[in-house]
């Protein structure tokens, strides 16, 4: 089920809180995890088994490994961990790399998964031996299919709330439809504007395969950041509070910066149980490049079985070692906007190996791109889409940096008695105009569901 349909905003999501606030607070958890089961299963019923298999091996897994830990056999207790995390990896790997079809957000619910036994183990958060409330972290609806992938010490903390507040909800409210909105009246039409670039095939002008990759760039920003804000706003409205996983990364001024603006919570997944643990930068330099391509190699192919992914995992950590032990702080003096535009750029051409569907495809649209058809920069089909998509890709820009927010805030500081007005008024604009994009929508699967 997506979030951006007229079942899930109408049906699932209302009947879900009001059976949450009737519900007595000791049968919330059971309640959530029924939801949650019952939202995968209206999503990928033929996967729903590998789902509970996952939950339940990783449960019993880390009451192994904690009793194992608490006993003081420490050999027992690594033994366990390593089949546990050993059989998660070959887990997500048949299915995203050897099976004919992949569950709906297994990468995100075993990641999960990991961060559960990681924690456990390390002691950073105790093993739960309720076994609802431990598949309840992994099968969490709002986070389940696409993220956030929220840690499991930061989710523990909360697991005591299940309070219903009227500030949460009201903020949660806030914040999904800000999703919504970005996902059904930006990212989808920048979706169609990509497909019609895609219809096109080869020999196309370089502008053309220029637009293509701008649409999909930001296309992707606002589908997965608009999905981001509606799980974590759904979860808001449930009492817990998550981080944000996106901080307007296409204003970053270079691709480190971008990188801890965009997908967040894998970012520090990866640091957290990767980079640190393989010695961060507590090493010398030799380790340090070691270290980093371990971890560009494995989002790479986190993402994906093919060798496009692969590069494109490798070529964003080319770019964080070239600023970190080449280039440093060289450009500096640089105008923000020129090294904003530059970091853009960057990566913008690296989203290219992430919609192609091979390596050489990636580099042929790339040629195109540098005019390698021959048929020029700029020609009809160009003229056409530019300016058919002009509006779009001008809301989309500025869409992508806080522009809006900003003077949203302004306008709520300037007429602080109207304030909740003003709120309202917004946000049922965008909630209509949201209703009859969802009504119309041709493009609504999340690009992430893939992953």
């Amino acid at each position: 089920m997506s979030f951006s349909t007229i079942p899930f905003v109408f049906l699932f999501l209302p009947v879900s809180l009001l059976l949450y606030v009737i519900t007595p607070r000791r049968a919330k958890p059971l309640l959530l995890l029924v939801l949650s089961l019952l939202f995968y299963a209206w999503g990928d019923a033929g996967h729903l088994p590998a789902l509970v298999a996952s939950i339940l091996f990783n449960y019993f897994g880390v009451l192994e490994i904690d009793r194992w830990f608490r006993s003081g056999y420490d050999g027992r207790a690594r033994t366990a961990l390593y089949t546990t995390v050993g059989a998660n990896v070959l887990f997500l790997c048949f299915y995203k790399y050897f099976a004919g079809t992949m569950p709906l957000g297994v990468s995100f619910f075993t990641f999960s998964a990991l961060s559960y036994v990681f924690d456990v183990y390390y002691d950073t958060a105790p093993a739960e031996p309720n076994i609802i409330r431990a598949a309840l972290y992994m099968a969490f609806f709002p986070k389940l299919i696409s993220g956030p992938i929220v840690q499991y010490g930061d989710f523990f903390d909360q697991l005591e709330a299940f309070q219903l507040t009227k500030s949460d909800l009201f903020a949660g409210t806030e914040l999904f439809l800000i999703g919504l909105f970005k996902k059904v009246l930006l990212a989808d039409r920048l979706g169609a504007a990509f497909a019609a670039v895609q219809a096109m095939g080869g020999g196309m002008a370089a502008g053309t395969a220029w637009l293509g990759m701008i649409f999909y760039s930001l296309q992707l920003y606002f589908d997965f950041s608009g999905y981001s804000d509606m799980a974590i706003g759904l979860s808001r409205m449930l009492g817990f509070h998550f981080d944000k996983n996106f901080d307007y990364p296409y204003r970053s001024l270079n691709v480190s910066e971008f990188w801890r603006r965009w997908h967040i919570s894998l970012g520090a997944w990866f640091r957290t149980y990767v980079y640190i643990p393989l010695g961060g930068n507590r090493c010398g330099s030799g380790r340090q490049l070691f270290n980093l391509a371990a971890v560009w190699l494995l989002t790479g192919i986190w993402h994906g079985s093919t060798l496009n992914f692969v590069f494109w995992g490798l070529y964003h950590g080319l770019f964080v070692a070239l600023e970190r032990f080449v280039i440093r702080d060289r450009f500096d003096g640089v105008p923000r906007a020129l090294r904003s535009l530059a970091t853009c750029l960057v990566v913008f051409v690296g989203w290219v190996f992430f919609f192609s569907g091979s390596l050489g495809g990636a580099f042929g649209y790339i040629g195109e791109m540098l005019g390698g058809d021959g048929m020029g920069f700029w020609n009809g089909a160009t003229s056409y889409l530019f300016r058919t998509n002009f509006l779009l890709l001008a809301a989309a820009v500025v869409g992508s940096g806080p522009v809006v927010h900003t003077l949203r805030e302004n306008i709520v500081a300037r007429y602080p008695t109207r304030a909740m007005t003003i709120s309202v008024a917004i946000f049922a604009v965008l909630l209509i105009f949201s209703i009859a994009g969802m009504v119309n929508a041709t493009y609504s699967t999340f690009l992430y569901f893939q992953f």
